[in-house]
Order: C-alpha cells, then structure tokens, then sequence
C-alpha cells in the first residue's frame, strides 16, 4: 500500500487537470456553437434591397 500512496499525489493533478481541460473544451465549443446561431440568426434577418 506503500508504494501506492506515493503516486497519489499525481492522480489528483492528472484527475484535477483533465478536468479543467474538458471543462474548458466544452466552454470552447458551446460559445463557438451560439457564435454560429447568431451568424445564421443575423444573415436570416438582413434587410433585402427592393429597388
């Protein structure tokens, strides 16, 4: 049991780091997904030229 004890240190940072790795990967995706709502929101609702 020992020798194990001695590794826990480094599963806490391993598990800590992946995460707020992962955490931060789906924030990335989420904004990148409404920035592209707002785009296809924002082409939908130009004003069309009527001359």
């Amino acid at each position: 049991m020992n020798s194990m004890s001695e590794h826990f240190g480094w599963v806490e940072i391993v598990f800590t780091a992946v995460v707020a790795l992962g955490f931060g990967i789906y924030q990335l995706w989420s904004i990148n997904r409404e920035i592209a709502k707002d785009k296809e929101a924002a082409k939908r609702q130009e004003p069309k030229d009527e001359r």
